[in-house]
């Protein structure tokens, strides 16, 4: 069969060929498929030279994304039974020749000195001709085509097996000498002389030494490369330990491993959450050495223990973790990715109404037992309470926020309410369960704290509520303010009940002798003991007449003619300055007054919307405060017994008070009303003047009674309970939106007070994305108008842009911290970072993949070395011992992980072999032998380029 198979083939074949001759016509130019391929090559070739850079870039030509400066073409070619691929590759720019060690070059153009090059290879899997007749016969058919066009390019075959990243070449340099190329790799069993700089040079003159010319009759030009590689920083620290005798090991044990297990970012603001992954793994140090001239290998040899200091060049390169760039969930662990689970419990706060619903047993279905809604353990949830409510608690600090902080609608940083939030991220897998688990106990803890009157922990400490901050810090502040009057009551009350034991000629009094008692001038550090619990924090006035109690003393010894009225007047604090009443020769009094009542946003929208009922606009303000000022002017009232409205207008708002008088008359004698002016000359303002003025209806209707007989106007007993109901009954979902805003603050504020130095582009990222966070979260506030998926799905993206900021910033401390000393080149690295980063800071929720990594280098100053160079600690004992064999060329004890050399020679034509056969006028300057050397003490790479005379 199969022979008949072939016997049919055969004849197809003898039909094929006999086809041509019936149609009459031969071409006998090209005679042989050898010939027909090189006119295949020609043409190809033909058009790219036509066509150019610029028209092949229009047509599709691949740009290279490294090297960045280098785009392609090609075209498939066949040669009997073989398929070939032929690939030019051109700069784009016009600037002229590469530099010999610009960082942006083909390994073809660094090994053999070219800018653009052809490269054809078989399209097979190993993609190399291993036939070595083959390879030179597919190299001859390139040259030729190449010469009947005209061009100058090299080009080159891969040969051998591919990982020895073997070429061969020819180059046509337009004139009668030809340049070949050879390159190959010794991958193993590198010999000991080619490891150092002497036995290279002396491999690269033996090229073309002979006895007719000796080595010392040649001018050696090189330059050098050496690439040093810091190692890892957590290394010193292992063979710190294994460099411990047992003696030392056993008594420091402990320290020892400690100090082993420390983690860079320890001291970081986030490290109290978690440990971030050192963005930078290492440095790669790049020195060069310029074009020198050598004359022996002994040259060579000292120039391999020259310091690395006297290297023309330095250029650093940070290697920066691969999960800096992979955005696949689970790469990066921080606060991103815990916001991240935070909106999917608010996604999932929808589904219930009550918190009890999500963690109540007939709930729990085949869903709840995934890993994913898992509530932690009893000792997890103990322990959180116990960091919350017991160890550690501060008072919140302003100083910690950013400017545009507080633009962002939750609770300061250290509050009780962002540390619960903190604690929430990271409390079990941050699900819906474990967060309602975790807030019922929180409540319960709250609820113990009022219940037995314990202050409530990281709360401040002033009366004044924050309406910027979220609801619940409000609420907490306010239960807090609660706890604390609440305390000063029951002590209050202890207080009466111990002196009405101990005072048994006290308890005979009738009422009318006790206040009279109690309103005597020596009797007056009791009023202040009575009043105290009504003053504004602790003792200080709210309005502007109100004066502390220690005035109170000094107007004892008054004259006669206040004593008499001081038999009636309470609930003084002190003569207002030199005011007197009105229509009585006596010292206005300021009364002692009962604080504002402290209110939440709720609670002053709830008497906005009160007011608003009513429909007076004019007298809106007057009816939200009407409790207020009734309260004030039974206090005035109380103190000063014969007074009228208008002099508590001058002491309570002296806008409304317009005085006749150019200069004060009250002032001069006490006894005689002529001497002193008395009484003031003035009258209302209009507002006050008119008729049925709303303060002079509650002045007329306000009894005189001192602050502390009054009916209080806040009821802490009454306000603790409500803020503890709303606590209990708060909707999961609106619990949830707060913990978002919060926990995206807190976490924000947390990241702003890294250390990164003096990077005014992190700086400015960090203020954009507290504005970010700002505009991006005022939609929770009004989510009940607004698509919840759609909701959600902004969420999410916002997780994207807080996480892409997270990363620069751990990246930018890690940087100053290893280079502190150099702020300059810190800026310079971050900035090139960023700029390669910047594709990813969009807030699509799509992935990026990038094909590249992160090189660029940043060339280092001469002040600047020192501190590069403790980068590279000298290696230790154990360190040392493990390297057999040396390159030499050491930084710091360490040798280069690559070092690349160039060799070249170079002649005038008509004053060497090459011009014997030459017209005496052809004087050129031609490079004749280059070679590249690349490689370590186990691996090396050499390129040979010969310029020869056909």
């Amino acid at each position: 069969m199969a022979s008949s198979s072939r016997a049919i083939g055969r004849e197809e074949e003898e039909e094929d060929d006999e086809t041509p001759e019936l149609e009459g016509f031969d071409d006998f130019t090209i005679a042989s498929s050898w010939e027909r391929f090189i006119s295949e090559i020609e043409a190809v070739c033909r058009l790219w030279l036509v066509d150019g850079p610029k028209n092949l870039l229009d047509k599709g030509a691949e740009c290279l994304d490294h090297p960045k400066n280098l785009c392609k073409v090609k075209s498939e070619l066949k040669h009997g039974t073989k398929d070939y691929c032929m690939e030019y590759y051109f700069v784009i720019s016009n600037d002229g020749h590469a530099m010999e060690w610009d960082d942006d070059l083909h390994s073809i153009q660094l090994s053999f000195g070219v800018d653009e090059f052809l490269i054809i290879a078989p399209l097979s899997a190993s993609g190399v001709v291993l036939d070595a007749p083959e390879s030179s016969k597919l190299l001859s058919a390139v040259a030729i085509a190449l010469s009947n066009c005209g061009s100058h390019w090299p080009a080159f075959v891969p040969v051998h097996d591919p990982s020895r990243k073997a070429y061969i070449g020819i180059q046509n340099t337009g004139t009668i000498f030809t340049r070949r190329f050879d390159a190959d790799r010794i991958g193993s069993q590198v010999p000991v002389r080619l490891m150092h700089m002497e036995g290279l040079y002396e491999l690269f003159v033996s090229k073309f030494a002979s006895f007719d010319y000796p080595m010392n009759c040649f001018k050696v030009n090189f330059g050098m490369k050496l690439t040093y590689k810091s190692p890892p920083f957590d290394d010193d620290e292992e063979d710190t330990l294994e460099n411990v005798g047992p003696e030392d090991k056993s008594g420091e044990e402990n320290d020892s491993y400690e100090h082993i297990k420390a983690q860079w970012d320890d001291d970081c603001p986030w490290a109290e959450w978690y440990s971030a992954e050192d963005p930078i793994k290492g440095f790669e140090l790049i020195t060069i050495w310029s074009r020198k001239t050598c004359d022996s290998s002994m040259e060579m040899a000292e120039l391999e223990n020259a310091s690395s200091f006297d290297a023309e060049k330095w250029n650093l390169y940070p290697v920066v973790s691969p999960n800096m760039i992979d955005d696949s969930v689970g790469k990066f662990i921080g606060f991103a990715s815990q916001l991240r689970l935070l909106v999917g419990a608010l996604d999932s706060s929808f589904d219930a109404q009550f918190l009890e619903d999500f963690v109540s047993a007939e709930n729990i279905g085949s869903d709840n037992s995934k890993p994913s809604v898992v509530i932690p353990p009893p000792t997890a949830r103990d322990r959180v309470l116990k960091e919350l409510f017991h160890d550690g608690a501060q008072i919140p600090s302003l100083q910690l926020e950013n400017k545009n902080s507080r633009a962002i609608k939750g609770a300061p940083l250290e509050s009780l309410f962002a540390q619960f939030c903190l604690q929430s991220l990271w409390f079990g897998n941050c699900n819906v369960r474990a967060i309602a688990t975790l807030w019922i106990e929180f409540v319960r803890e709250v609820r113990w704290c009022w219940e037995e009157s314990q202050p409530l922990p990281r709360m401040p400490p002033d009366f004044d509520i924050d309406l910027s901050s979220c609801l619940i810090h409000q609420k907490l502040h306010l239960l807090a303010i609660c706890i604390r009057k609440k305390t000063l009551l029951n002590q209050e009350k202890h207080t009466t009940l111990k002196s009405n034991g101990e005072s048994s000629e006290e308890k005979g009094l009738t009422e009318v002798d006790r206040n009279e008692f109690s309103d005597l001038p020596h009797n007056e550090n009791m009023l202040e003991d009575k009043s105290a619990s009504f003053l504004k924090s602790d003792g200080g006035p709210d309005s502007e007449g109100t004066v502390t109690s220690h005035a109170v003393n000094s107007e004892c010894a008054m004259a006669s003619s206040d004593m008499q009225s001081c038999q009636t007047r309470k609930g003084s604090a002190g003569i207002v300055g030199n005011m007197m009443l009105l229509h009585s020769f006596q010292k206005m009094h300021a009364p002692y007054t009962q604080d504002a009542p402290v209110m939440t946003e709720d609670m002053h929208e709830e008497r906005l919307q009160a007011a608003e009922v009513c429909g007076d606009a004019f007298n809106t303000s007057g009816q939200l405060e009407r409790e207020i000022l009734s309260s004030d002017m039974s206090a005035f009232k109380a103190a000063n017994p014969d007074a009228v409205f208008e002099d508590f207008i001058r002491w309570h708002s002296p806008s409304d008070w317009v005085s006749e008088e150019v200069e004060d008359r009250s002032t001069g004698n006490k006894e005689d009303p002529e001497e002193c002016n008395w009484p003031p000359q003035g009258t209302l303002s209009q507002r006050m003047s008119e008729h049925g003025n709303l303060w002079r209806k509650i002045w007329n209707d306000s009894p005189a009674l001192p602050a502390f007989e009054q009916k209080p106007l806040f009821d802490p007993i009454r306000e603790g309970e409500k803020v503890l109901h709303y606590l209990e009954t708060l909707q999961p979902h609106h619990l949830l939106e707060q913990m978002v805003c919060t926990a995206f603050k807190v976490s924000a504020d947390t990241l702003n007070q890294t250390s990164f130095g003096n990077l005014q582009l992190m700086k400015t990222k960090l203020n954009q994305l507290y504005l970010t966070l700002a505009s991006s979260l005022k939609l929770l506030r009004a989510n009940d108008t607004q698509d919840k998926s759609e909701l959600i799905g902004d969420l999410r993206r916002l997780c994207l842009v807080f996480e892409n900021i997270e990363k620069l910033l751990i990246l930018a401390s890690s940087l100053h911290r290893k280079l502190r000393d150099a702020p300059r080149l810190t800026e310079a690295i971050f900035n090139d970072y960023f700029n390669f980063y910047l594709p990813k800071m969009g807030n699509s929720l799509a992935s990026i993949c990038f094909d590249k990594k992160f090189s660029s280098k940043q060339q280092v100053d001469k002040f600047e070395r020192d501190v590069v160079a403790n980068l590279f600690p000298p290696p230790t004992a154990n360190q040392s011992w493990r390297k057999v064999l040396s390159m030499g060329n050491l930084l710091n004890g360490h040798e280069p992980i690559l070092r690349e050399i160039v060799f070249s020679v170079s002649d005038r034509v008509g004053d060497s072999q090459y011009g014997s056969n030459l017209p005496w006028t052809c004087t050129e300057e031609i490079e004749t032998h280059r070679m590249y050397i690349c490689g370590t003490s186990n691996d090396l790479q050499v390129a040979l380029s010969v310029t020869s005379w056909d």
